[in-house]
This record gives C-alpha cells, structure tokens and sequence, in this order.
C-alpha cells in the first residue's frame, strides 16, 4: 500500500426485500448505534433521484464520450453535458405548475418526460448563446411549452421484474455524432 492509501472501512448491511430477495448495501456509515439497521431501507429509497441522475448523466447525455482526445476536449463536452442537464431542470422546474394544473383531470399525476426534455435542449442549447434577450425569452418560452406537452404518468406502487442485461457500451471516436 502507497503513502497515499488508506484503508476504508465499510459495513455490510443485508436487506430483505418484499419480493423475498436479499440486497447486500455496502456503506462507509459504520456506527450501528447512530445508523441502525432499519434506516438503511429508507435512506436506499431516498438515493433513487441521485441513482435517475447518475444515470440522465451516463446514457441519456452519454458523460463519457467525448468529441476528442485532450484534456481541454474532455473538459469542454463534460461541462457542456453538465451545463444542458441543469439548464433543463431549471426550466423544467418552471414547467411544474403547469403539469399539475394539466393533470388535474386526469388518472395519474403527470411529470416532465425528463428525456425528451434533454433531447429538445440539446437542439436549443447554442441558440441561446448567440440570440438577443428578447427572442431567448421567446425560444426558452418555446421549449417550456415542448416539456409541458411531453409529460408521462406517475403511476405509483408501480413494480417491474428487473432484465438483467450487462451491455457495455462503447464509443468509437471514429464514429462521433456531429451534435
């Protein structure tokens, strides 16, 4: 071990769920009488909009492939990446009144389609760099009205036998998108 390592300790927490499975957590919380085991459950469930974040991150913006090869190509498609997410929640979160409002007379409660959100800013994001003030209005104006149309049920309770499928995906620089 290197000056520069240390050890970590972790503890190991089993968890039954209700379909009779086993969930091993593993966490770096290890005083039991501050963090008992029966907190574990929920504080898993509470994670669930960082683990969706991760993963808008990951596929949905595609994080890790890069438009090329340098340090400052890196830094720049990160930032870009991490800038359109949160300009989409942002304006996403203006939508917010509006959708509930539209689904007030329907089934389920209705949220932003967080993936076609991304998708449409993506199409957007340069346009609002190099536009006067007043049409950004009318095109930020524009893009709310395209989330507020792209909405998807909650449906709660909702429960899915999980595929398992491990697919690596790769990216080829040869083959970049041009976007």
């Amino acid at each position: 071990m290197g000056p520069d390592q240390k050890l970590i300790r972790l503890r190991l927490i089993r968890i039954e769920l209700e379909t009779g499975e086993t969930e091993i957590l593993i966490t770096s919380l290890t005083g039991t009488e501050k963090y008992p085991h029966k907190v574990f459950a929920e504080l898993y469930h509470l994670r669930w909009p960082v683990e969706e974040d991760y993963k808008a991150l990951k596929y949905r913006l595609q994080v890790e492939n890069f438009s090329g090869k340098s340090v400052h190509s890196v830094y720049q498609d990160f930032h870009a990446k991490v800038f359109s997410k949160n300009l989409t929640a942002v304006i996403a979160t203006t939508t917010r009144e509006k959708i509930i409002q539209k689904s007030r007379d329907l089934e389920f409660d209705h949220q932003i389609n967080f993936a076609q959100a991304l998708s449409k800013i993506k199409d957007t994001v340069v346009l609002l760099f190099n536009r006067p003030l007043e049409n950004i209005i009318v095109i930020v104006a524009k893009i709310r009205k395209i989330f507020i149309q792209t909405t998807e049920s909650v449906r709660p309770n909702r429960k899915f036998q999980r595929r398992h499928r491990v697919k690596q995906k790769r990216f080829f620089f040869e083959y970049k998108t041009n976007c």
